[in-house]
């Protein structure tokens, strides 16, 4: 089995190897991805919530011809054994120097120190546990079992954890024995166990957490640097919880920062004024809003009149047909409905071109003295083409392509327009 070097230290960013054995790992055209193993290697596979690492295997030839080989990912068996993935072979029994990506590592422990942290601040401070973690690219998450979480906990939790950062307590790694595990969970001396057996690999945060955890991790809690609770919603099992550390969170607030600056630029205020100038935004946009649509809705009824008296009646029925270049689905509807309410025996059927498709939407809809129904004939017209249609007795709709819309008059006029 590889022996796993990050075990003993996180912070090794360079080391030497021996290739133990290659797979063709998968094969697509003309590329093939390799699987390499090694007799020792830092590289962390993906596991327990946190991604693997990236780096490169440096090989050099008899000739003095160096060939660097980027790791693509790096995942363990289920027998143990760590697997790098490459795009380029590797004999077995040849040398390499392996150099790991120092960011990434240095942004993964960061993340999944600050997790434990974190994560045993709310068992600490609120009696929530936590169900779950995941390390992602932009940002880190943990699910608690806890209630909402109302502004002043998740400040406090923020608190604690920035203090102890700051503190900088000694983070330690344990090897102890399963009945010792097994002795400190029950003594509440220990966060949670995994169900395996043989060492367990303890991670402590000094006077502060134990947790049993085969991941990389500081030296120090200092090291995090600082952590940001981002947001939390509510899943299934309880609250999800969002947050960055280390470098995450200085490139987070520099985000935030320029945001606000950006917008203050824009309502011509500063930062801390931003809040009114936004309340006060919200408030003319809901008032214009209102304005706008009772304007729609007046537009509407004047524009029905119009129709109503511009279409004659035939055979007793008013039959409105307009297409629109320049109105909307929502305006149409207002039309429909007014001209309907407002004209006896009228059948009014609009369409528009649908900004989001090469679709035209259509508005099926007739008086209430006329007795048929809208929904049910408009469906009737598209089983045919396998296109769905919804509306009521008085008014139905639809999202047809625009090359059926001759097609659906005529079906709709021969059937309901005698």
């Amino acid at each position: 089995m590889t022996q796993r070097l990050y075990y003993i230290d996180s912070f090794l960013r360079e080391f030497p190897a021996t290739v133990t054995n290659i797979r063709e790992h998968s094969r697509e055209g003309a590329q093939t991805l390799w699987q390499i193993s090694l007799d020792r290697s830092a590289f962390y596979p993906t596991s327990g919530g946190q991604p693997h690492d990236l780096g490169i295997l440096r090989a050099t030839s008899g000739k003095g011809a160096i060939l660097d080989i980027p790791i693509l990912a790096v995942e363990e068996d289920e027998s143990g054994e760590v697997w790098h993935s490459v795009n380029k072979p590797l004999l077995a029994d040849t040398h390499v120097e392996a150099l790991i990506d120092w960011p990434r590592r240095l942004d993964h422990m960061q993340q999944h120190s600050g997790q434990h942290l974190l994560s045993a601040a709310f068992a600490h401070r609120l009696g929530a546990h936590t169900l779950s973690f995941h390390l992602g690219p932009e940002v880190s998450t943990i699910d608690i079992d806890s209630p909402p979480l109302t502004s002043e906990q998740i400040q406090h939790i923020e608190q604690t954890v920035n203090d102890i950062i700051a503190e900088n307590r000694p983070v330690t790694v344990h090897n102890v024995s399963r009945e010792h595990a097994e002795a400190l969970l029950a003594a509440g001396d220990l966060r949670k166990l995994p169900e395996r057996e043989g060492n367990i690999r303890i991670i402590e945060i000094e006077n502060y957490d134990r947790n049993a955890c085969g991941g990389t991790h500081v030296h120090s809690t200092a090291q995090i640097g600082s952590l940001l609770i981002r947001s939390t919603e509510k899943v299934s099992r309880g609250i999800r919880v969002t947050y960055v550390a280390g470098l995450r969170a200085v490139r987070a607030a520099r985000h935030d920062a320029t945001l606000l600056q950006e917008a203050a630029a824009i309502f011509s205020t500063g930062p801390s004024e931003l809040p009114e100038a936004v309340q006060r935004l919200h408030a003319e946009s809901k008032s214009l809003a209102k304005e706008n649509q009772k304007l729609r809705t007046e537009l509407a009824h004047y524009h029905a009149t119009r129709l109503a008296v511009e279409v004659p009646f035939r055979a007793g029925i008013r039959w409105v047909n307009r297409a629109f270049d320049d109105r909307d689905p929502d305006y149409l509807r207002l039309l429909a409905s007014a001209l309907t309410a407002a004209a006896p025996h009228t059948v009014a059927f609009f369409s528009c071109q649908d900004q989001q498709s090469e679709g035209t939407r259509i508005v099926f809809a007739r008086s209430r003295d006329l007795d048929f129904h809208c929904g049910n004939a408009l469906r009737e017209a598209l089983a045919p083409h396998n296109i769905r249609a919804g509306g009521s007795p008085d008014m139905a709709q639809s999202l047809i392509p625009s090359n059926l819309l001759e097609d659906l008059q005529t079906t709709l006029t021969t059937k309901h327009h005698p």
